[in-house]
């Protein structure tokens, strides 16, 4: 539907082999497409003259239909502007229920679909998770990143593109941000890397994509957390690998737990910050890992998702700092950083797999959108992106402390903490006998947005909790957003 001013025709059909006259094809044609909302109320429509060059006819018949449709209070004329749809209609428009559309008697035949589309869940919590407060989930702090900063160096790259910002197909990505990551990453989370090695891509979603098709065939067995990030699991079973969950306990995944399986392809991890119970791998897991992956010939992949925000101790090194096999994929994004809609993540690829990653991703969307790329390169280059990671760790530090204080005085020992060293949030188990899911969805109601900590369990018997985001929940309100909590738990 177009918006008031916006001049655009229905599609009309001309039949000139029709008995019926021209004017009333045009009629006809205006008429049915006001009453389905085709047509916005105060939408101007083309001139007699432009849609009679526009559907072959000569003028007569158009303004012959114009006349009868102004006539009829279906068209409104504004003397020196133009003709618009009436903004008051003499009929209410169609209800669903009588719009001309198949019925399923009309559709005839087998309608098949691929099997992997029965593998990708309803979104039945989709109405409870779409709000934005308190406890929101992968929500940063948009109050304070530096719009104005960012802004600028958007428009200046709008106005003044580089020809590469333009037309430049390479699958890897913008060389230049790509110099960028490698001296961040080589800094900051001791990746080993060089720039050739990075794939830029739109967030860690496609970068679990394009190595689940670059690494695994249908019917292989790969190691998931035990909970662990739901739309990965759902990635993964579509893309038809059997999955194989190994719990996770304070000290991360334990792969021992996974000898009895044999001929096991990959393990995905995300190891500095486990999700959702954010707990770390400690060094013993992360080395029988690596040990695992060279014996087994299988891959690790690693989802370095929040890693920038550690309150307690300085960044714990990525597991891909201590491969010396090459068998770990290292993924990470600035979704958290910055903000989700960004759409920008990176895989750093092990040398010799870096020729089958770019030609998947040549397949799939042959090479990531090069503007924001350049905005994010000058972004770093100019010290903006450290100097956010600095602050936002103050303040979400600030933040982190004040939601745990406020849910030991409101719940003492009712609800257990786990995972608040690091990241962006932190998720609390409830006692037997709650339903997490119940609670979420009567908060909904009341306008507080809760994640259920059950989703991320495949087990029959998950443990009931929530996930609590505190990025975008400024300090002050964070007590009364845990008295609210308590009162739902409590009800």
């Amino acid at each position: 539907m177009g918006h008031p001013g916006s001049v655009v025709s229905p599609i009309i059909v001309i039949d000139r082999n029709a008995g019926m006259p021209l004017h009333r094809q045009v009629y006809d044609g205006y008429r049915e497409a006001i009453l389905r909302g085709d047509l916005a109320p105060g939408q101007k429509i083309p001139s007699t003259r432009e849609l009679a060059s526009e559907i072959q006819v000569s003028r007569f018949p158009v303004l012959h239909a114009y006349a009868q449709l102004l006539a009829e209070g279906y068209f409104e004329s504004q003397v020196g502007s133009g003709t618009y749809i009436s903004t008051t209609l003499p009929e209410q428009r169609m209800s669903s229920d009588h719009q001309t559309a198949p019925s399923e008697k009309v559709l005839s035949g087998h309608r098949p679909t691929a099997r992997r589309t029965l593998v990708y869940p309803k979104r039945e919590m989709g109405s409870i998770l779409q709000g934005w407060g308190p406890f929101g989930l992968h929500q940063p702090a948009f109050d304070q990143f530096p719009f104005s900063v960012w802004s600028a160096l958007v428009d200046r790259h709008s106005r003044n593109p580089a020809l590469s910002a333009l037309h430049h197909i390479d699958p890897m990505g913008s060389k230049r941000f790509r110099q960028n990551i490698c001296t961040y990453l080589r800094t900051a989370r001791a990746v080993k890397c060089e720039p050739e090695q990075i794939m830029i891509v739109s967030g860690s979603q496609q970068a679990l994509d394009i190595t689940a098709r670059v690494l695994l065939d249908p019917g292989d067995a790969v190691f998931v957390e035990e909970p662990g990030y739901d739309l990965e699991r759902t990635l993964l079973a579509a893309a038809g690998c059997r999955l194989k969950s190994i719990a996770v306990d304070i000290e991360g995944m334990d792969i021992t737990k996974g000898a009895r399986y044999k001929g096991v392809k990959a393990a995905f991890v995300t190891p500095s910050h486990q999700f959702p119970l954010g707990y770390t791998m400690s060094a013993k897991r992360r080395l029988m890992l690596l040990n695992w992956a060279q014996n087994s010939s299988a891959w690790i992949i690693e989802d370095d998702y929040d890693s920038e925000y550690r309150f307690d101790t300085r960044p714990i090194p990525s597991l891909h700092g201590l491969d010396v096999n090459a068998r770990v994929i290292y993924i990470g994004t600035f979704s958290k950083i910055l903000f989700p809609s960004l759409r920008i993540g990176y895989i750093v690829i092990p040398r010799d797999l870096v020729e089958h990653f770019a030609a998947v991703r040549m397949a799939m969307d042959i090479f990531p959108p090069y503007l924001y790329q350049e905005v994010l390169a000058d972004f770093i280059e100019q010290g903006h992106f450290g100097r956010h990671v600095r602050k936002m760790r103050q303040i979400l530090g600030e933040r982190r402390n004040a939601l745990i204080d406020s849910i030991c005085d409101e719940f003492g020992d009712i609800l257990e903490v786990h995972g608040s060293a690091a990241g962006m949030h932190v998720s609390v188990t409830l006692p037997a006998g709650f339903n997490d899911r119940e609670i979420a969805t009567r908060a909904s109601k009341e306008r507080l947005w809760l994640w259920p900590l059950s989703r991320y369990y495949a087990c029959k018997r998950p443990r009931h909790g929530f996930v609590l985001g505190f990025g975008s929940t400024p300090t002050e309100q964070i007590l009364a957003a845990v008295k609210h909590l308590r009162a739902l738990v409590s009800g």
